[in-house]
């Protein structure tokens, strides 16, 4: 018996569900940085768009492909950090479902 009178079974279940939500939180982070990284493209189009009437784009086209080019390979890799997460937290939901089915010390501290 550990402290409080929890087992030293039960306590290595709680941390394990500790490591699960941990590594949820980590894909969490993740979303909002994917979040951010598509942002970036947006804001970027925004300004090109706003500031359009001073340029004329046929003069600045070797600026304008490479800019529209790095904005959808940040929009690719947005999407892909996006899909990533959501798949892996999926999978952590699944697990931390699978621990609380298995042990009821873990279930009533979780919800």
């Amino acid at each position: 018996m550990g402290e409080d009178g929890i087992t030293e079974s039960a306590q290595i279940i709680i941390n394990e569900a500790q490591l699960v939500l941990a590594e949820k939180r980590t894909a969490l982070a993740t979303v909002r940085t994917a979040i951010a990284v598509l942002a970036l493209p947006l804001s970027i189009f925004s300004v090109l768009i706003a500031t359009s009437k001073l340029y004329n784009a046929e003069h600045v086209l070797y600026l304008l492909i490479p800019v529209s080019l790095i904005n959808c390979l940040l929009v690719v890799l947005g999407m892909y950090l996006v899909v990533r997460s959501l798949i892996r937290i999926r999978h952590y939901e699944k697990m931390i479902l699978h621990l609380k089915r298995r042990h009821s010390v873990v279930a009533e501290f979780i919800d």
